[in-house]
């Protein structure tokens, strides 16, 4: 099994078409320009997956730079940046080594959910660190976690999609279990592809991500030198954080500390 890799990263745009990159991203610069303590225009991306956030908000004027630690989906990001003409720098590292000559971003973000990755307290310490030793003073950190309370109540054990292509169907399969005593939930894809000639190939993915309640990350936060700023319901403001928010959209200040 791999974890973003291969076949399962050169479908992943297909699995996300109907995501709202471009709204997301729209965002993401709204948040920046009301949380910024000045101007900015260096932005550092963790986890930018095959790049469409970072094409996104990139046409806001801002320089991007987009690291991942899969190098599969990096080399869809970049056809994607080329494509349509992009600056966008992309660098293969994991956040928890994050270690990149500039120290001084204005910003940084991590969107869908990827700081669930980090399992434990101090996988997200270590990388929350790493991300605020890239920030300049009083530097923003925007980010997407899974919300505890939606996933412990809510989750689907088992979810099937499907896509028809030209010449094949894929299908998709995820079965979800949950660890709920560390808050960990433990989904296993498989990819059929079902070829019009009859042919046919399966595949298959193993994630473990991590969810959070609000005063965990806040904690979590603190720990690293973080000010929780503002915590919404996904990406908007007027909608209330409740037990049925699935994604929470943070926004953290570097601190003098």
């Amino acid at each position: 099994m791999s974890v973003y890799a291969g076949r399962y990263a050169q479908l992943y745009d297909l699995f996300y078409a109907d995501k709202p990159y471009a709204d997301e991203a729209a965002f993401v610069h709204e948040l920046i320009r009301e949380f910024s303590s000045a101007p900015a225009h260096d932005v550092l991306e963790l986890a930018c997956g095959t790049g469409r956030h970072a094409v996104e908000l990139e046409k806001f004027g801002y320089s991007v730079t987009a690291t991942d630690r899969s190098p599969d989906m990096l080399q869809v990001a970049r056809r994607r940046a080329a494509k349509n003409g992009s600056k966008i720098r992309f660098v293969p590292t994991d956040m928890q080594e994050l270690d990149l000559p500039k120290k001084d971003w204005d910003a940084a973000m991590c969107l869908f959910d990827s700081i669930g990755y980090l399992k434990s307290d101090a996988a997200v310490t270590n990388a929350l660190t790493a991300i605020r030793n890239h920030l300049r003073p009083n530097g923003l950190f925007i980010f997407e976690f899974w919300h505890a309370p939606a996933m412990l109540n809510e989750y689907s054990a088992t979810r099937v999609r499907r896509w028809k292509l030209d010449q094949v169907e894929v299908i998709r399969t995820s079965e979800t279990t949950l660890d709920r005593d560390n808050c960990l939930a433990n989904v296993n894809y498989t990819v059929n592809e079902l070829g019009n000639d009859g042919t046919s190939r399966t595949f298959r993915e193993s994630h473990i991500n991590r969810f959070f309640s609000v005063d965990e990350m806040r904690t979590l936060l603190c720990t690293a030198n973080f000010e929780a700023v503002r915590f919404f319901a996904g990406f908007k403001k007027s909608d209330p954080i409740s037990e049925k928010t699935w994604h929470i959209v943070a926004v953290a200040r570097k601190t003098r500390s």
